[in-house]
């Protein structure tokens, strides 16, 4: 098995990745997807088998930190016993195992991803209004989502709030949004909108730069720089009154991509070397074709050659069509 590090043509060492385990989800937000999403059939998806031995080959190669994504990953039936399977070699060539949630599912399966070595989570969550919960996700599900962060709390997972800024539909409440996750303990982070697939209305309209929330915010708050550090793209800050830590990820206002460390795999092995690229690279034709290691291995030393230097988001006008035709689910959230 090859074991050479992870290393792109812009230098940047690979040392994360994020592995969607499905397409599917249970709510349907209005940024993310339309009502009527059309998902994967499931025999184009990845078996466990393969997607544990794709994360083998990752960490083979220097990945030290996996995330597991979807759609939403906890509809996936067999999906714990994938973070049961990886979290053993927690300590032991890995990191961390972690997973970015809805929280729909979380209050049934908090301890038992406890118990498989998962120590922090990112739920999803774009307001505590019942109202507008229901709204932006048409899904009435606010307390089931409201139960599964309690839960995962109890069960001594690390909860981080991702809240993806909108204008004009939860600008006016994010304040309230942020006081109540520090009063629960939890950090929080801010995202702009991405333009990524086609969805019931128009982008622009609820596209919110974050450097103008934030000249908001500090008009409340004190905002000081943080020293924190997660390796991702977010810009983080400790606001003073409430004692607790908000993230800022600026895909749009404030290109991020000079430290990327990470790439991404969709639940039918499609690896997307970024976010924001059309490049991908079949690894599930590699896993197929080939028992042994050398088929991934050159379909992963393919993605490092043409990983892009950066991204190229943007959302100018009305009409325009999305970046990329891809929803965020399809490539894992």
């Amino acid at each position: 098995m090859n074991t050479s590090p992870l290393i792109d043509a812009f230098q940047r060492r690979i040392t994360y990745l994020r592995l969607s385990v499905t397409d599917r989800c249970d709510l349907r937000c209005s940024y993310c997807m339309p009502e009527m999403m059309r998902f994967l059939p499931k025999k184009e998806v990845l078996s466990l088998e393969e997607l544990h031995r794709l994360s083998l080959a990752f960490m083979a190669r220097g990945v030290r930190k996996i995330r597991l994504t979807g759609g939403e990953p906890l509809v996936r039936r067999d999906m714990i016993d994938l973070v049961r399977a990886l979290g053993r070699h927690v300590g032991e060539g890995l990191d961390e195992i972690t997973l970015t949630t809805n929280g729909t599912q979380l209050a049934r399966h908090a301890d038992e991803l406890a118990r498989a070595g998962v120590r922090r989570v990112n739920v999803s969550l774009d307001t505590i209004d019942p109202a507008r919960f229901a709204q932006l996700t048409r899904r009435d599900a606010l307390d089931q989502v409201l139960e599964g962060i309690a839960a995962a709390k109890e069960a001594g997972i690390a909860v981080k709030l991702n809240t993806v800024a909108l204008k004009g539909i939860n600008e006016d409440k994010l304040p309230d949004l942020i006081a109540w996750a520090h009063g629960e303990g939890h950090a929080i982070t801010l995202i702009e909108t991405m333009p990524l697939g086609e969805i019931d209305g128009d982008r622009i309209d609820s596209y919110l730069p974050l450097d103008a929330l934030r000249a908001r915010l500090e008009q409340r708050w004190t905002l000081k720089p943080s020293e924190h550090r997660s390796g991702g793209p977010a810009r983080y800050f400790d606001i003073a009154e409430t004692g607790g830590r908000l993230g800022l990820i600026t895909p749009l206002t404030e290109n991020f991509c000079g430290s990327c460390n990470r790439m991404r795999v969709t639940a039918t092995g499609q690896l997307y070397p970024c976010l924001g690229g059309g490049e991908a690279v079949d690894l599930r034709a590699a896993l197929r074709s080939d028992p042994g290691p050398h088929a991934l291995d050159a379909a992963l030393d393919r993605a490092l050659a043409v990983k892009p230097e950066r991204h190229s988001f943007a959302i100018r006008a009305r009409g325009e069509a999305p970046a990329l035709a891809r929803h965020m689910s399809v490539t894992g959230g």
